[in-house]
């Protein structure tokens, strides 16, 4: 049940924010009566909705420093960011441009209602998301490397924008939506071509893992009713993962994550099996949660350069951690003895995540709001 915004045990004793390397101090938790304190994150509130959307309004038009990452054939096809992508060519890069926007649509619709940034908002995405600006996205993605491009980390993100603006009831999210789907269906179609041919599921930390954009991927699907897209995703979730076990938790996290590779699976595969199937799934495939409501058995990730844009991606990784753990127990059978573990591991990573966020550096400020907000919203369980 939830009991607010910051998912607390109430008994449970932590230390550490921010980027701190002091250890997270382990109180054991009392399980008398435990899942009447457990809560998850939910409402955002004013200021960080003030500060997320800052930082997002601040990139999604500023076109330098800018990562243009894909294969040009000739001279003729090299352009300004603006020029080859007319709607995401801000934040640094096109999937940071993505979910950047997605980022002001999402607070937009479940943000406080009366904030002072809401027109600002609206007229960035308005300016953005017209029909000739998507024609120019969209001839550009047919231009690049066939497929590849993007995907499947960006494509997701874009997907994710694109379901976002079909659940909300505003009649200016339908408009952008109806500029949007021509894009959306190329991207839809050339997943869809793909999927079948992915031999190996990509178990990175970084954009080209496939267990996070599934999850993006799937989500889309069941709101935009894909039912081809739904049952793509959950024949490749079930051939690639159904026999994981003992998934090495000790190796994480690699130097440069900003999604863990386990527990993005896990937070994959509770979307496609029942509560008492995953319970099985994941006692088998992370062996070693505990049971005593301890914290510290996963410690978050260590920033020691933010002004790193590799190094820095940690900082995500806390946020992200953070929402598959909360994902994770409530994906669980109510009485599972390992809930208050997982949210007690989740609390420290949200807590350290989120205060990471800010603007001192542009190498996290481009992105690291949208996955807080991805966090704070709890946009991975609704």
């Amino acid at each position: 049940m939830r009991l607010g915004i910051l998912g607390l045990i109430s008994v449970l004793v932590l230390t550490g924010c921010g980027n701190s390397n002091e250890p997270v101090s382990k109180a054991p938790v009392d399980l008398t009566d435990t899942y009447t304190v457990i809560s998850y994150p939910g409402d955002i509130s004013p200021v960080l909705a003030d500060r997320f959307s800052g930082l997002a309004m601040d990139c999604v038009h500023r076109a330098y420093p800018n990562k243009i990452a894909r294969t040009y054939k000739n001279d003729d096809e090299i352009g300004s960011p603006q020029d080859l992508f007319p709607v995401f060519y801000g934040c640094f890069d096109w999937h940071s441009s993505a979910h950047g926007h997605w980022l002001l649509v999402r607070l937009l619709r479940v943000g406080p209602k009366d904030a002072p940034w809401r027109d600002e908002a609206y007229r960035k995405l308005g300016q953005s998301f017209t029909p000739e600006n998507v024609a120019g996205e969209i001839a550009s993605f047919k231009a690049v490397t066939p497929g590849s491009w993007e995907r499947p980390y960006g494509l997701a993100w874009f997907l994710q924008l694109t379901a976002e603006l079909r659940e909300w009831d505003d009649p200016q999210a339908k408009k952008w939506l109806a500029s949007l789907e021509p894009l959306e269906e190329d991207i839809a179609d050339s997943l869809k071509s793909w999927l079948p041919k992915l031999a190996y599921p990509i178990r990175l930390g970084t954009h080209n893992q496939s267990a996070f954009a599934f999850g993006l991927m799937l989500d889309w699907a069941q709101t935009s009713g894909d039912f081809k897209m739904v049952e793509l995703i959950t024949e490749r979730s079930k051939y690639f993962h159904m026999n994981d076990v003992n998934c090495p938790m000790d190796y994480e996290p690699s130097g440069e994550d900003f999604l863990s590779p386990c527990l993005m699976e896990a937070d994959l595969m509770r979307r496609i099996l029942s509560p008492d199937e995953f319970a099985v799934w994941f006692g088998k495939f992370m062996p070693d949660v505990p049971s005593d409501g301890s914290a510290d058995w996963l410690a978050p990730g260590i920033v020691t350069d933010a002004s790193d844009g590799k190094l820095v991606h940690l900082d995500g990784v806390n946020s992200s951690r953070a929402w598959n753990l909360y994902n994770i127990a409530r994906s669980l059978p109510e009485d599972d003895p390992r809930i208050p573990a997982l949210v007690a591991a989740a609390k420290v990573h949200q807590d350290t995540g989120v205060a990471a966020v800010s603007d001192e550096h542009y190498s996290g400020s481009h992105w690291l709001a949208s996955f807080a907000t991805y966090l704070m919203t709890d946009r991975g369980w609704n």
